[in-house]
């Protein structure tokens, strides 16, 4: 089921060594990883969390199709020990079906703590398979349900499908047998009383506070991102600029001019550029790893599902718009808890307007070159809740279009003390998969920004006859009231492919590098314009992996044109308001 440490378990399995494939009868991606268990070479799957294999929603209907079309050795079910009284009827759901099983009951640390005692020796006895009592965050018990995982699937004989898929469809009267399982095995207090947790409740879920008490956190997370990422991004550009002097700048005597253009002043220093930003990006992923683990995310969905339901959302929407702070595409997918079809749309038009971490890499170059080292937080800070409103405008506009009724049911974990190796292997877990999409995107981008600002033939490298100036003189009558310039639009451009572009586009623009990008960014946008800028590629399109989520997971080529069209609409319209208001006071 959700929230039961199923991701800890699996990064500690597989040392989140994962990759995202498909396999036959599933429509979407899932996140697998290849391991040595016991001596024997393992792919290890992470299906979605689901509360029944009968269920209704996209992901119970993914892990159904998963296990009816694909040969599976052992299933791995992974329960919250606290929480066994309504979690254990799904391991029944499993057992039942005859495929060969291991129960992993898992924070049994925190069921320690409320007096909780749970008889696995004899709940294995009555299921017929193994259970293991473990806590994946601190790794107590760890190793020995690795060892019984890695004896049943030597063991294993997998289940024929046709038998499988016939098992499926009867449904048993569970709840009852479950209920006397519970009974008979655990033992446990009339109450689970958490003193701190409640505690802390009482203050960070306040009707009033709790919400600005949660726009402070965030704030003070953006501060310490800016705190402690400078000094690294500084650091990061040094060393390439070193290695830029000492190693490749002597090439200019041996290369044509041309190649080492490409290579040197266009390739190395694009992406030696987009690299400098990746500590400020590892710090940003850190420290929302730490806000998710510690279970403060899941109160922000509370705390704001009475603000998203005025707008036909629920606290679920506002967890997806979060998720999009990494990436809006896994937060698309995430949608897929939603039983509503109205509800999925909704959230997928809003979701769009995410910061994500590849527009955050943007913002920080921006306010790093332009603004000072006070104001660039609170810029930020300024985006964020840019991104919000847009999000909460889009709702609302939307709505009455996109109705649904369905309930919003969330559950609460208790607060926990960040691991730290979990919250590193979620981290790098989100950065190597933000370097990996990226890094096509910035090198194909660099290469073809290059050629447009160097062609035709004997013109001006990012002079007036080229390509890349004829482009921006075609967008100027469109792009002129919201101040940005010529030179600029065209970075808009790539920027529709891939945000991730942007800064590598301007290095290969310019042939610029370090402070002397900095000063030409400065002569062609003030601090108004820069701001202008930035809130037209915060919502003016996703990209286009965004773009094609959307469409894959909506099955609509009408409410994706919808979508782009409505953002592209209000970024230029919230941009020309901010700027030509500014200029009318002085600014």
């Amino acid at each position: 089921m959700p929230n039961t440490g199923k991701s800890t378990f699996f990064n500690r399995l597989t040392g989140s060594s994962s990759r995202v494939g498909n396999w036959p009868g599933v429509t979407v991606d899932l996140l697998s990883a290849r391991v040595v268990l016991g001596g024997d070479a393992v792919e290890v799957v992470d299906l979605p969390g689901i509360y029944d294999l009968h269920g209704f929603s996209d992901d119970e209907r993914i892990v159904r199709s998963f296990l009816e079309n694909n040969s599976v050795d052992l299933v791995g079910v992974i329960l919250n020990a606290t929480q066994l009284d309504h979690q254990l009827p799904m391991a029944l759901q499993v057992c039942q079906l005859g495929m060969n099983a291991v129960i992993l009951i898992n924070m049994i640390d925190e069921a320690d703590q409320l007096g909780v005692r749970i008889d696995a020796h004899a709940l294995s006895r009555d299921l017929k398979c193994p259970v293991m009592l473990l806590s994946a965050r601190n790794g107590t018990g760890f190793h020995e349900a690795r060892d019984v995982l890695a004896a049943a699937v030597r063991e294993s004989e997998p289940l024929s499908l046709v038998q499988l898929r016939s098992s499926l469809h009867m449904d048993d009267e569970l709840v009852k047998h479950a209920e006397m399982l519970v009974n008979k095995y655990v033992k446990a207090p009339g109450k689970l009383v958490r003193k701190m947790t409640e505690r802390i409740d009482r203050v960070l879920l306040h009707p009033v506070f709790g919400l600005p008490l949660f726009f402070l956190a965030m704030f003070l997370v953006f501060q310490a991102v800016y705190t402690f990422g400078a000094p690294l991004q500084d650091g990061v550009a040094f060393i390439l600029g070193s290695f830029r002097g000492w190693a490749l700048e002597p090439l200019a005597a041996v290369l044509p001019s041309t190649l080492y253009g490409f290579l040197i002043e266009g390739l190395y220093d694009g992406i030696g550029t987009v690299a400098s930003f990746v500590p400020v990006i590892i710090l940003f992923f850190f420290f929302m790893a730490i806000v998710e683990d510690s279970g403060y995310l899941a109160r922000a969905a509370f705390l704001t599902d009475a603000l998203m339901a005025r707008m036909g959302l629920d606290g679920r929407g506002f967890v997806m718009l979060l998720m999009g702070f990494g990436c809006n595409v896994p937060a698309l997918m995430g949608t897929r808890v939603m039983r509503s079809r109205s509800l999925r749309l909704l959230s997928m038009l809003v979701i769009p307007f995410s910061l994500c971490s590849a527009r955050l890499q943007v913002f920080i170059f921006i306010t790093t070159a332009l603004f000072s080292p006070q104001q660039a937080p609170l810029i930020l800070f300024f985006l964020y809740l840019a991104s919000f409103s847009a999000a909460f405008l889009t709702a609302a506009v939307f709505s009455r279009r996109l109705k649904s009724d369905e309930p919003f049911v969330l559950e609460l974990p208790p607060y926990r003390q960040p691991i730290l190796k979990q919250v590193l292997l979620r981290g790098w877990h989100e950065i190597y998969h933000f370097l990996r999409r990226a890094s096509t995107f910035i090198i194909t981008g660099v290469v073809l920004v290059w050629v447009l600002t160097h062609f035709p033939a004997g013109s001006t490298p990012g002079g007036s006859g080229t390509y890349a100036s004829i482009l921006g003189q075609w967008m100027t009558p469109v792009l002129d009231p919201i101040g940005i310039s010529p030179d600029m639009s065209v970075i808009l451009l790539f920027g529709f492919v891939a945000k991730e572009i942007v800064i590598g586009a301007l290095v290969a623009m310019t042939g610029l590098e370090g402070g002397a990008l900095t000063g030409y960014l400065a002569t062609q946008m003030d601090s108004i314009q820069a701001i202008s800028f930035m809130l037209f590629v915060l919502l003016y399109v996703p990209c286009l992996s965004t773009l094609a989520t959307q469409l894959n997971e909506s099955r609509s080529w009408r409410f994706a044109a919808v979508s782009l069209g409505w953002s592209l609409g209000l970024a230029w319209v919230v941009s020309f308001c901010f700027f030509q208001s500014a200029r009318l006071l002085g600014y």
